[in-house]
């Protein structure tokens, strides 16, 4: 979160008369709050923009109290893509870049101990949904559709702490 985001978050806070809401600054490897202290984690598409993934889902775990769920939006990859075609598709999504693979996704959080691993799908997005913006970019957008279409999801994604 930038100095902006919290202002904005804050005054659209007092806007709407809320007291029972506190804004941290922080990182999500690491967040500023003590052990066994939340009892949900919600991010939208964030993740995915994390280099160090595990330590993110560490954290997460960190965090929750026994008992608590993991709740976040993000952007998964399904199956295998190449990497010629990952390069191209983040000319248009840039989330994707970071993007996991669902297999690799389940077993972070496992590793980090968290249970009821779920990923549901919310969208597939296939090579129609970028092909205006990758044309414009120059990229034969036809040669790469058999590594892009179904490849890419947002997909809901949760677990909860035993």
């Amino acid at each position: 979160m930038t100095d902006e985001m919290l202002a904005l978050a804050r005054e659209n806070q007092r806007k709407a008369g809320v007291e029972n809401v506190e804004f941290l600054k922080g990182e999500i490897e690491q967040i500023p709050l003590p052990d066994n202290s939340v009892d949900v984690i919600i991010s939208n598409c964030v993740i995915n923009l994390s280099a160090d993934k595990d330590r993110v889902t560490r954290e997460a775990f960190r965090v929750l109290k026994p008992g608590g769920r993991f709740a976040v939006s993000d952007v998964v990859v399904r199956g295998e893509v190449p990497a010629d075609v990952r390069r191209n598709v983040e000319l248009w999504v840039g989330c994707i870049a970071g993007a996991m693979e669902e297999a690799e996704y389940v077993r972070k959080l496992a590793r980090a101990g968290f249970i009821e691993i779920s990923m549901e799908p919310t969208r597939v997005y296939n090579v129609e949904d970028a092909r205006e913006f990758l044309t414009t970019k120059g990229v034969d957008v036809d040669a790469i559709a058999p590594g892009v279409d179904g490849k890419f999801m947002s997909a809901f994604v949760r677990a909860r702490k035993a």
